[in-house]
C-alpha cells in the first residue's frame, strides 16, 4: 500500500482509509479480525464520525482496541462531528463536547485527525479556532480538518484557526465528478463546465489540502452502485475490460481511477467484507495511463470538449 503525506504536513498516512461507518453490524472478534486485514493489506488510517451507527460504530472499535493492547500505536484514527439533529453546530461548546465523547467511546486519548463533518453556515470562525486551540493544547487533537467545504468556507475558517487544515473529504467517483468537470469543461457552455465549489481541486492542490474521497463506488447522492448497475452498461464494459487487463476486479479499478489523480487523494473504503477489501487495496498498485483515464471518465457519459 502507497503512502502519501496528508496535508503536505509530515504525516504519512495509507492512501486507502477503511471508513468505519457500517461496523456496527460487526461482533467485536469479526472487526479485530477486519482491521487485522486491512493492516496487513497496508492500510493505515481509519475513519469515524460521531453519527456513525449514532456513535455505536466508535464504541464497538473502543472496544476492539481495548482487547488488544498496542493496537493504538500501530494505526491512525480520524473522527468528524457537527452533524445534529436536523442542524449543523460549530460552537465551540458542542465541539468540545463531541470530541470529548468520541475520545471515551473509541477509548483513546487523542485523534490523530479530527474533521468537521459538513459545513455550518452560522459558523463563527473564533468560535471554532478557540475549540481547535483548546483540543490541540490538551493533546486531544493532533490535526484538523474539514469535510464537504469549498474553497470560501475553508478561507473564512482560516481567518481565525491558526492550525493548517490538512483534509477535505468530499464525494468523488467515476459517477461524480463535480470537481473535475468544471476545469475540463472549462470555457464551454456545458453543464458540467459550472463552478460548484470555489475551484476545489486547483485550490487543494495550491493549498496542499489532501482531498479523501468518500463514497467511490456510488452515482448521485447515495442512489446506488454504478458497478454492475444495468443502468451504466457502457461505464461496465470499459471498466471490466480494463480492469481485466490489470488482473483485479472493477472496485479495485474504480478506486484506482481516483488515486491516479495528481491531486494525491485519499480514498475511504467503507466494506465490511474482509475479501473485498483485500481486493480492493489492489488498487494501490494499479497504474492507469492517460488514455485508460480519460477513456474511463469518458464511459460515464462526460463529455471532452
Amino acid at each position: 500500500m502507497k503512502k502519501i503525506n496528508v496535508g503536505n504536513a509530515g504525516f504519512e498516512a495509507s492512501e486507502i482509509i477503511m471508513g468505519c461507518m457500517r461496523i456496527n453490524k460487526m461482533s467485536v472478534k469479526e472487526l479485530a479480525k477486519h482491521v487485522d486485514i486491512a493492516l496487513s493489506e497496508g492500510i493505515t488510517l481509519f475513519d469515524h464520525a460521531d453519527i456513525y451507527g449514532g456513535g455505536a460504530c466508535e464504541t464497538l472499535f473502543g472496544k476492539m482496541m481495548q482487547e488488544q493492547p498496542g493496537l493504538r500505536e500501530k494505526i491512525q484514527i480520524q473522527s468528524k462531528c457537527a452533524i445534529r439533529n436536523g442542524y449543523y453546530d460549530f460552537s465551540k461548546a458542542f465541539i468540545l463536547e463531541s470530541v470529548d465523547n468520541i475520545l471515551a467511546r473509541l477509548k483513546t486519548d487523542y485523534l490523530d485527525l479530527f474533521i468537521l463533518h459538513r459545513p455550518d453556515t452560522l459558523m463563527e470562525p473564533e468560535d471554532v479556532a478557540e475549540a481547535f486551540n483548546v483540543l490541540e493544547s490538551s493533546g486531544k487533537v493532533r490535526r484538523f480538518g474539514v469535510s464537504n467545504f469549498n474553497t470560501m468556507q475553508i478561507e473564512l475558517l482560516k481567518t481565525e484557526v491558526k492550525q493548517p487544515l490538512l483534509v477535505n473529504q468530499i464525494q468523488f467517483s467515476i459517477m461524480h465528478t463535480g470537481i473535475i468537470n468544471s476545469g475540463i469543461q472549462s470555457n464551454t457552455t456545458f453543464e458540467g463546465s459550472i463552478d460548484r465549489d470555489g475551484s476545489l481541486l486547483p485550490y487543494s492542490r495550491i493549498n496542499h489540502m489532501t482531498l479523501q474521497a468518500w463514497s467511490p463506488f456510488q452515482y448521485g447522492f447515495f442512489e446506488g452502485v454504478f458497478i454492475d448497475h444495468p443502468k451504466f452498461p457502457e461505464l461496465n464494459a470499459v471498466l471490466d475490460r480494463i480492469a481485466q487487463e490489470k488482473g483485479v476486479d472493477k472496485s479495485a479499478l474504480a478506486v484506482a481511477w481516483i488515486l491516479r489523480h495528481p491531486a494525491k487523494m485519499q480514498t475511504i473504503v467503507g466494506t465490511t467484507n474482509s475479501q473485498r477489501l483485500k481486493a480492493i487495496c489492489q488498487a494501490s498498485d494499479v497504474a492507469l495511463t492517460r488514455e485508460e483515464w480519460y477513456e474511463i471518465y469518458r464511459a460515464a457519459g462526460n463529455l471532452l470538449p
